[in-house]
């Protein structure tokens, strides 16, 4: 049984899905991982992780825009406001979706679809530095 841990630092520039798949395949081949488990979780509560389709742009575009009206930046409507407009519906958002994921790698692959990729969707309008754990376990 072998076991990795490596730290991804990912920096955003406001709200948008930033994708890792690239970064993360790159860790598993590096590593020569045959099969096992890897665990995707990120160190922050106002942005999260998804797998959503990396062939059109617009699925971003749309899940933005449906997140911002389902969670909307308006002050009157929440108790913690310290942070800004997007602090609170930040969490909400992070709390609707995933901090971490898992995912099976077999004979050094990570299975995913053909139209999938590993995102971190970040829910601040601000630039934020961002922490991903990757974590290995397999032979």
């Amino acid at each position: 049984m072998r076991q990795e841990f490596f730290n991804l630092e990912l920096n955003t520039n406001g709200q948008r899905l930033y994708e890792f798949t690239n970064q993360t395949n790159k860790w598993v081949k590096d590593n020569a991982f045959n099969n096992g488990i890897i665990n995707i979780s990120i160190q922050h509560t106002s942005a999260s992780l998804i797998i959503q389709e990396n062939a059109d742009p617009d699925v971003q575009t749309d899940l933005i825009n449906f997140f911002n009206k389902l969670v909307p930046m308006d002050n009157s409507l929440y108790t913690h406001t310290i942070e800004g407009k997007d602090d609170m519906p930040a969490h909400i958002k992070s709390a609707l979706t995933n901090n971490q994921i898992s995912l099976s790698i077999k004979n050094t692959k990570l299975l995913l679809g053909s139209w999938q990729g590993l995102y971190l969707f970040e829910h601040r309008i601000e630039k934020q530095n961002r922490l991903i754990v990757l974590h290995y376990l397999g032979d």
